[in-house]
């Protein structure tokens, strides 16, 4: 820990390479957009609100009924991205920029989009179990319904804690918030949002769901087993089906070179650190976060801070 705390802290930035958050948020807000103004023209044409609940937005969020999910499966996944109402989507965004930036920073930008697919649908899954199985939720089945980022976010949440729980924030304020904190925080304010609404009681399985998703997933990859690598090389398939050759190399192709006997170019020394040296440093960095460094290569790269 006494390395991590010379390191820099998380970047809330919006423009680094590699910034899955980044993405995640364009695509939410993309869709936030794009519905927000499919409204307001169905206004304008005095076509009205609920025509445009029952032209799209019926085909977008999760139905509690069971009869109608299977009749539109897709929406398991589509509930994710959307959104209706400013601040439901400032107030998620935000969060999500929060725990996904620090989500990369400690295990990598290749955690955040399985975890939030992940999250999000086992919290819609719970939620549609909910519906079905207990009583006072099942009566309102048949005109209830979920979307939004909700489960995705619990999930991230849950998820980073449970690598590193102790991590702080903003250490120059009495020695910094402690990440758990903000978890707690986060949780509380979510839970009290639902109950004070109505029938918000019934969204409280897809917390539940998402957060024991991102516990469990998260503790699979401290053991090693990275549940979003299949995923990932899929992803990356792809999304460079049309790139030439040359430029298609899978990011396990580059680790599986690095790991191997073959000559390596000579060294090129920055400071009292081999330029080689601290680029594999830094793309173990990029690819699995900081807290995937030996003690061995936290010391070389604060060697590497450091002027001559």
């Amino acid at each position: 820990m006494h390395a991590l705390e010379k390191e820099k802290l998380p970047r809330l930035s919006l423009g680094e390479g590699r910034n899955m958050v980044t993405q995640l948020l364009v695509v939410n807000l993309t869709v936030f957009i794009f519905l927000f103004f499919t409204l307001v023209i169905y206004k304008m044409e005095q076509v009205g609100e609920p025509r445009f609940y029952q032209d799209i937005m019926t085909w977008l969020r999760l139905p509690g009924s069971l009869s109608l999910f299977l009749s539109r499966p897709w929406t398991l996944v589509t509930s994710l991205f959307t959104h209706m109402g400013v601040w439901l989507v400032f107030s998620n965004m935000v969060w999500l920029w929060c725990f996904g930036t620090f989500m990369q920073h400690l295990a990598g930008y290749q955690r955040i989009l399985p975890l939030y697919l992940f999250g999000g649908i086992c919290g819609n899954l719970f939620y549609l179990a909910a519906m079905q199985l207990i009583p006072g939720f099942h009566a309102q089945a048949a005109n209830a319904h979920t979307m939004g980022a909700a489960g995705s976010i619990m999930a991230l949440a849950i998820g980073v804690t449970t690598v590193a729980p102790r991590f702080r924030i903003f250490p120059l304020m009495a020695g910094g918030i402690a990440l758990w904190v903000i978890t707690l925080v986060f949780t509380g304010l979510a839970i009290g949002t639902l109950l004070s609404s109505s029938n918000g009681i019934t969204q409280l399985p897809i917390l539940a769901g998402g957060a024991l998703a991102g516990w469990i997933y998260m503790q699979q990859w401290k053991k090693g087993n990275d549940w979003g690598a299949g995923f990932n090389r899929i992803v990356f398939k792809l999304t460079h089906v049309f790139h030439p050759a040359a430029q298609r190399v899978d990011p396990e192709d580059i680790k599986k070179n690095l790991q191997s006997d073959s000559p390596l170019p000579p060294y090129k020394r920055i400071g009292k650190v081999p330029e080689q040296r601290l680029n594999e440093i830094l793309d173990k960095i990029s690819e699995n976060g900081i807290t995937s460094l030996t003690d061995d290569e936290r010391d070389t790269l604060l060697r590497a801070s450091k002027p001559e």
